[in-house]
């Protein structure tokens, strides 16, 4: 391993925030530049201090994020044969101890290295044991520290010191950094998901998760639970009881109820015979070598009953099943496909007989990785002797079905909005990570999930079905060829939009939009003679500006460096999450939300931006918006607008207009225009991105632009009311297909 921190390329680009391209030309350019100590030459690496010191020179960094030189120090102590992750247990074993025992490390600090090399592993030894037990083998600490752990232990006690939530916030910190360093091994349960897994299984005192991962499910419950767990990976299983263990408050008594074990959960059970009043699990998905034939016999299989091979999922719900004490409850996050493939027919059948399986909630796209796929959340309860209960709760809260469900709330925005100053409604049907509305999710889920299981164990009527939504069912009344348990197959369809009061005022808001746009020659400029520039309507005698003989151009860059205008790009953006997972938080605005015309979907992550200034700018009034990648949009945002105040997110450019030097309306409208923007377009790959600076725009007097720019906003008015006139016309027409398909006369009909 390297003696001295080192980084790449990419890295390097990270800390002075610019591209990758960037940093390439400062090697090319600057005969200073630190020269490579490692890597290969497709991807050499750099000695961090060398890198530090030039960009400090150079005037591009003021100063080392100190998460950084944390992170440079953990790659720096990596063993490139070992496992990447090895260095972040020793972090957290330091941070533990800075967290449990917070009065030991200031007389351990003042310690000479030479003594501090073993005494600090015996201090961390001593509060991992007192902390979890014998859990603490399992972290594998070592008995004597070099400088470069020692110098790791100083700069944690840092971290830990200006982080907010102190050590445990710290550690968060890291353990982020590592997992998006590491997306293909780790698929992170997200915490809104995990949240809702705990939130359906109550307050259980014992909770087992049998592929652990980072502990993101166990995380959610509270630290009074027992909370057990295993993970095929013994690193990851120690990160996944340290980080459980910093988040558990330091003032609980030792050792905690927290456990992670090693080994494969199906081959290598952790806890035979051990039952809890809950297992809470997202599995591995599609695995084929999982252990069909060696676990033929095994006695967590219902009346012998082997899962197929191709169904390791079911294998992973019956272990789990297995391990529920009779009435805990099992719940489990599982691909669709799950619920109908031919070939775990026979189990399904199997657990709607005995009455186990109780509900099977189909999930939005984005709850969960893979975040394209709307997974299924399985309900289960281990059946008691005795309980003759058979009835399945069949919940579809997919966002679209939400949306069907909940009348004309997307057609209702839409009816309601003022063409030019709102944005068409999104599509309450697409799904993304960005955009699962969690508190609504939660809410239809518990609700409907907790009066349904109070019915079950009370024996109290049962809730009435709600189209759309969701539906009770008797176990025998699914026992068919297929045995299908798909929600979507089974929930009847929402009632139509269609009382005729409703469709009579969509109707009635569609022919006013229609209304506006029938006479186009009074919004739209009207056709020049041969030979004579176009006019502006309403401005009599104003050319435009593409028609202007002999018009001189200026480049935004020159507008910049005369100060007429301001210019912010994104890049990648500041870092966000889901909006459901903080309702108050900054709101986040990207070219995807731009490009559809609605609000920003996700909010500021402000663990993210620590030491960044990620997320700094803020959208105001007057500002232009545009996209990366360009398209010919370019919105002005206008006082009152849901973006003021959001920041930017990915591949957005800010432009921020002098108005006694730029007309923001005039500057959008040459933004959307074609040649403007295809001049200064990158045509080196197959996606034309925008070369902001090289845009060319026609100089005019103050007056000229705003009168042009009041043309500009009469057509983004027009094509906006158009927008909202096709997506009002998409809503009335299906919710009158709707209405025929179920036999529903239409008012009028």
């Amino acid at each position: 391993m390297p003696d001295r921190p080192e980084v790449t390329a990419v890295e390097i680009a990270r800390l002075a925030g610019v591209g990758r391209a960037a940093v390439s030309n400062w090697r090319r350019r600057h005969a200073d530049f630190p020269r490579p100590v490692g890597g290969t030459d497709s991807s050499p690496t750099f000695a961090l201090d060398e890198v530090a010191d030039w960009l400090r020179g150079q005037g591009k960094i003021a100063e080392l994020p100190l998460l950084e030189r944390v992170w440079q120090l953990l790659e720096t102590l990596r063993d490139p044969a070992g496992h990447p992750a090895a260095p972040l247990v020793q972090a957290g074993a330091v941070l533990l101890l800075l967290h449990r025992d917070p009065d030991r490390w200031p007389a351990l600090a003042g310690e000479p290295d030479t003594r501090l090399a073993t005494a600090l592993p015996r201090a961390l030894a001593d509060t991992a044991t007192r902390t979890l037990g014998d859990g603490a083998a399992a972290l594998r600490l070592p008995a004597l520290f070099g400088s470069t752990q020692l110098d790791l232990a100083r700069l944690l006690a840092e971290l830990a010191a200006a982080d907010d939530a102190g050590a445990p916030g710290a550690y968060e910190r890291l353990l982020t950094r590592y997992a998006e360093a590491n997306t293909r091994q780790l698929s992170p349960t997200p915490p809104e998901a995990a949240e809702l897994l705990a939130a359906v299984a109550g307050a259980p005192a014992t909770v087992l998760d049998p592929a652990t991962g980072l502990g993101a499910v166990l995380l959610a419950l509270p630290s009074t639970t027992g909370r057990y767990g295993q993970d095929v990976d013994r690193v990851t299983g120690a990160l996944a009881g340290l980080r459980l263990a910093l988040r558990t408050p330091a003032t609980d008594p030792g050792p905690l109820p927290v456990e992670v074990r090693a080994g494969d959960a199906l081959r290598a059970d952790g806890y035979p015979g051990d039952t809890f009043e809950a297992v809470l699990c997202q599995p591995p998905y599609n695995e084929r070598d999982w252990g069909h034939d060696e676990l033929q016999f095994d006695a967590r299989w219902p009346g012998g009953l082997v899962p197929p091979r191709g169904e390791s999922e079911l294998a992973w719900l019956l272990h789990c099943l297995a391990h529920t004490r009779p009435g805990g409850l099992t719940a489990l996050l599982l691909p669709p496909t799950v619920a109908g493939r031919r070939a775990g027919r026979r189990v399904r059948a199997e657990l709607l007989r005995s009455g186990a399986l109780r509900a099977v909630v189909a999930l939005p796209a984005g709850a969960a990785p893979p975040y394209g796929v709307p997974l299924h959340l399985w309900v289960l309860r281990a059946p008691r002797p005795g309980d003759d209960f058979r009835q399945v709760l069949l919940l579809d809260a997919s966002s679209a079905s939400l949306a069907a469900a909940s009348s004309i709330s997307s057609a209702s925005f839409v009816s309601s909005a003022s063409p030019s100053s709102s944005f068409p409604a999104a599509d309450a049907g697409e799904g993304g990570r960005d955009k699962v509305d969690w508190a609504q999710l939660r809410r239809t889920v518990l609700d409907t999930w907790r009066a349904f299981d109070l019915a079950a164990r009370e024996g109290l009527p049962l809730p009435a079905d709600r189209p759309g939504v969701h539906r009770t069912m008797a176990a025998i009344d699914l026992l068919d060829d297929e045995t299908d348990l798909s929600p979507a197959r089974h929930v009847p369809p929402a009632s139509p939009v269609g009382g005729a009061a409703e469709l009579a005022h969509l109707s009635g808001r569609l022919t006013e939009l229609l209304a506006g746009l029938a006479a186009p020659a009074s919004l739209l400029p009207q056709p020049a003679e041969a030979g004579e520039p176009a006019g502006v309507p309403g401005v009599p005698g104003v050319a435009g500006a593409a028609g202007a003989a002999g018009a001189s151009v200026v480049t935004v860059g020159e507008l910049v460096r005369s100060g007429a205008l301001e210019v912010h790009s994104s890049g990648s953006g500041a870092p966000t999450r889901p909006a459901g997972a903080d309702p108050a938080g900054t709101p986040v605005l990207t070219d995807q939300d731009l490009v559809a015309g609605h609000g920003p979907s996700a909010v500021l992550d402000p663990a993210g931006t620590a030491g960044s200034s990620a997320g700094d700018v803020r959208v105001r009034p007057g500002d232009v918006l545009v996209p990366a990648l360009g398209g010919g949009v370019a919105r002005v945002v206008r006082p009152g607008s849901p973006l003021a105040g959001a920041a930017l997110g990915r591949q957005l450019h800010l432009l921020r207009p002098d108005p006694t030097a730029l007309d923001p309306d005039f500057l959008a409208g040459q933004f959307r225009s074609t040649a403007a923007t295809r001049r200064a377009a990158s045509h080196a790959s197959t996606t034309a991105r925008l070369d902001i600076r090289r845009v060319e725009l026609p100089r005019l007097p103050l007056t000229e632009q705003r009168a042009l720019g009041a043309a500009f906003a009469r057509l983004d008015t027009f094509d906006t009311t158009l927008q909202q006139a096709a997506a009002l016309a998409r809503t009335l027409t299906q919710a009158l297909t709707d209405a025929l398909a179920t036999g529903t006369r239409p008012a009028g009909g």
